[in-house]
């Protein structure tokens, strides 16, 4: 219950608070978790040799200073205007892209929770090694969850990265269940799981928020309500079974949920490259008409076509393609993009790429479509002031700055833009460490030239 009440409030209260955006403060969120995780088990370990009463106590004194920071730092923010009634989440099951994703991570967590809930028990370890053990094991969750999973997720997608993560998962937990009395084997196994668990709690959750119709919070509480049926039944389960039969069957049980898992992400595969086209056929269909698409149909966004006060583009028209986003560069970006078309004779596209608020387990209601459209309307303007025929789209779900980059090269490289106009990078520190850059990716996949406007200097 803690772990759900926090997981559904905390995402959004960091989003809210933070003033760099909404890559920046995921980023913030993610890495605080990641760090949590690994370094919890090494302080628990510590406090554990002094007294097994010693990790509680610890967690006492952190969600006491927590609690404190909270109330102390913590601005009031307004309730919701639209209240979510309990059973939102259970009707939203109704939809088979969301209970399938569901089903699948409640066989995951099923695996996930025998191993970090059961394996502890036959490595016999003194607590400061236990905590070593499990310190490992968190570094892997943090840094495949943060690092890991975006990568191979723009590289592989999100099918292939689900069924490779799941498959390699269900290969550990057999060398687990094999060598379960050998801590030779069962230490570095244990420690090795952290990739595949960190890498399944960030693509997982991509996918759930992409394909359910669903407003995020209740798509997030919905998955999270079914695959916690599997994490609280697996240590449970577990125990039991290694009384009635032995130390190994648990773990086999394991393997065999999660490979059942893949089964049945298999049985709706349709339903999950719509989770990918969420994010690659929304920079191919732009012909829409507004009237059309007052919201995503079905479980596909395609790119929002936005009208403006710009005359229409003549047909043949090379095209020069300014990047908008809420930064005080996007002005700039746009008089940039319209100069450089009326000099040429090109039609302006402005486009505008709506990043979700999607990190970990948790998802909640980002930057509004109408609020995205009315920021293209604006900048129509400013190309209209030139005289200049344009149009405005807006991609939908991206899920970090390096997605940003690649879907915008992928819309250029759709319509063949001649010419990219974007702003300087504004994240940086911490953020830009942990989040792919959208001008790096940008630059690397697109074949368009790419404008990088820069007002300090007071030159392109």
């Amino acid at each position: 219950m803690g772990n759900a009440l926090f997981i559904a409030t905390s995402l959004a209260v960091i989003v809210a608070s933070a003033s760099g955006g909404f890559a920046g403060a995921i980023v913030l969120y993610e890495t605080a978790l990641g760090v949590g995780i690994a370094i919890g088990p090494l302080l628990g370990g510590t406090l554990g040799e002094i007294s097994w009463r010693g990790p509680f106590f610890g967690v006492a004194v952190l969600m006491a200073i927590a609690l404190l920071a909270t109330v102390v730092l913590v601005e009031p923010m307004p309730k919701p205007a639209q209240k979510t009634g309990l059973s939102a989440p259970l009707r939203a099951l109704k939809h088979r892209g969301l209970l399938t994703m569901s089903l699948t991570a409640l066989c995951y967590n099923w695996g996930f929770f025998t191993v970090l809930g059961y394996a502890p028990f036959p490595m016999n370890l003194s607590p400061i090694k236990l905590g070593l053990v499990f310190f490992g094991w968190g570094i892997f969750v943090a840094i495949f969850a943060v690092f890991g999973a975006p990568w191979l997720q723009a590289r592989l997608g999100i099918a292939r990265t689900m069924y490779a993560n799941l498959g390699l998962f269900a290969i550990v937990i057999l060398i687990i269940a094999t060598w379960t009395t050998d801590r030779a084997v069962l230490i570095p196994a244990v420690i090795i799981s952290g990739i595949f668990i960190g890498v399944n709690n960030t693509i997982t959750t991509q996918a759930v928020m992409t394909v359910s119709p669903v407003e995020k919070p209740v798509a997030s509480a919905a998955y999270s309500f079914v695959r916690f049926i599997g994490g609280g039944l697996a240590p449970y389960v577990a125990g039991r079974l290694v009384l009635a039969i032995n130390i190994h069957f648990p773990f086999f049980l394991a393997a065999g949920a999660v490979v059942l898992g893949m089964a049945i992400l298999a049985t709706a595969h349709r339903l999950l490259s719509d989770a990918e086209r969420v994010q690659a056929e929304q920079v191919i269909t732009t012909t829409q008409a507004e009237s059309a698409i007052d919201e995503p149909a079905g479980d596909v966004a395609a790119p929002i076509p936005v009208e403006g006060s710009a005359a229409p583009p003549a047909k043949g028209s090379t095209v020069v393609l300014a990047a908008v986003d809420g930064s005080p560069i996007a002005g700039l970006v746009t008089e940039t993009a319209a100069a450089l078309a009326a000099a040429e004779g090109s039609v302006v596209h402005v486009v505008h790429t709506q990043e979700e608020a999607v990190a970990g387990d948790a998802g909640i209601d980002g930057e509004s479509l109408e609020a995205a459209r009315q920021m293209v309307r604006d900048h129509l303007d400013r190309v209209a002031a030139h005289h200049v025929p344009a149009e405005g789209q807006v991609l939908l779900h991206a899920a970090d700055h390096g997605a940003v980059g690649r879907m915008l090269a992928d819309y250029a490289n759709t319509i063949g833009a001649s010419t990219i106009v974007i702003g300087t990078p504004t994240h940086g520190g911490l953020t830009a460490l942990a989040d792919e850059s959208a001008t790096a990716e940008l630059r690397r996949h697109t074949r368009s030239s790419v404008l990088v406007v820069d007002p300090e200097r007071e030159s392109i």
